[in-house]
């Protein structure tokens, strides 16, 4: 598989000089990882014209010229980072230096204002739109990561059953993906089960599971770098009642079309309201109160989004979730997510799409 990062920092260049800067510091892990594979926790990237310098700590040394190669210049600062950033733009003949108004802080920007004669540009967004559009390696992480997942899933099942706590099966659930080769949890696991599923972020807790619960499992992995997200939604202990079926299906057949419906250069808003039309004629829209689906890469929220407010196009090779849900207070909830690349005709599904109610009697 080709190398993605000269690529992707000849990108960043072009956007810089769209931008009238000079230079550029880089933040967030994410970030630096795809533009120089670095897999630490801190460190500053700055991109000029002809130099990309990371300035890491010596917790470092060995891991990040292992991680980096030729990507990046590798400045090891034992005392403070952002003495070692002034040093580097010192050498780089800096005169206005954009930063990520979403990430700099006013302390940050404290300390870069000491580097003498440079400017600082606050600017937004210019390496997560980059980000978006996955290349093939990019994809083959993604994939495994959604293949890891499955997996760990399938061997949860069968623990799954009345008197169980939530707490209990996230656990052996979070097992199985480490065991299986996740790198980390891209996210904490959400195990809810009876009227705590209709909580869309609920945290896992003591609850025993009881027969007849719906049960909301929404879980990931993490396969070099890339995450995956996906929400599988059971009957536990008994077969599903008429409510349950009624509302699962309308949740399947939402989820369905938008698979079938999803494509590049649809809008966020056209590609949320493929499965939000289901789900409104069938009379349940206001209990579908987040956006259809996000981006997902290094990070598992990122460019772009399916939402009811989004007018940006769906960039080709875009990963994106597709997770309609429904959620009725003091009943429960139900929600179907599987991870897709957007193509110029098609989504194709990532992840496993099996998508069928599951009763675990």
């Amino acid at each position: 598989m080709s190398d993605g990062r000269p690529r992707r920092q000849a990108a960043l260049r072009a956007v810089m000089t769209a931008h009238g800067v000079d230079g550029l510091l880089v933040s967030g892990a994410a970030n630096l990882r795809y533009l120089t594979g670095f897999s630490g926790s801190a460190g500053h990237l700055l991109m000029t014209a002809q130099r990309a310098v990371l300035v890491t700590d010596f917790r470092y040394e060995v891991q990040g010229p292992a991680d980096v190669g030729s990507a990046a210049e590798i400045r090891i600062e034992r005392s403070n980072l952002w003495a070692g950033l002034r040093a580097a733009m010192a050498t780089s003949q800096i005169e206005r230096l954009g930063i990520d108004k979403a990430r700099v802080t006013l302390a940050d920007q404290e300390e870069l204002r000491q580097a003498k004669g440079v400017g600082l540009v606050p600017l937004s967004g210019l390496v997560e739109p980059l980000r978006a559009a996955k290349d093939a390696g990019e994809l083959l992480a993604i994939k495994a990561a959604a293949e890891l997942a499955a997996a760990a899933l399938a061997a949860t099942i069968d623990f799954i059953r009345p008197g169980r706590t939530e707490l209990q099966v996230a656990a052996l659930l979070e097992s199985n993906l480490r065991q299986r080769g996740s790198e980390w949890h891209p996210f904490q696991s959400i195990v809810a089960s009876g009227p705590r599923s209709a909580l869309p972020h609920a945290r896992s807790t003591e609850r025993a599971i009881e027969a007849g619960d719906l049960l909301v499992m929404d879980f990931g992995a993490q396969v070099d770098g890339y995450c995956s997200d996906i929400t599988r939604t059971f009957v536990v202990g008994a077969r599903a009642d008429d409510r349950q079926r009624t509302t699962y299906e309308v949740v399947r057949q939402a989820q369905a079309r938008a698979r079938s419906g999803l494509k590049a250069g649809l809008t966020g808003r056209e590609g949320d309201s493929l499965a939000r039309d289901v789900i409104n004629r069938a009379g349940m829209g206001p209990a579908f109160g987040h956006s259809l689906g996000h981006g997902l890469g290094l990070e598992v929220h990122e460019s772009p989004r399916l939402s009811q407010t989004s007018e940006t196009p769906l960039p080709a090779g875009a990963v994106v979730t597709v997770e309609p849900g429904v959620y009725f207070e003091g009943w429960g909830g139900v929600r179907i997510e599987d991870d897709v690349v957007l193509l110029a005709d098609r989504a194709e599904c990532l992840s496993d799409g099996l998508t069928d109610l599951m009763e675990l009697v």
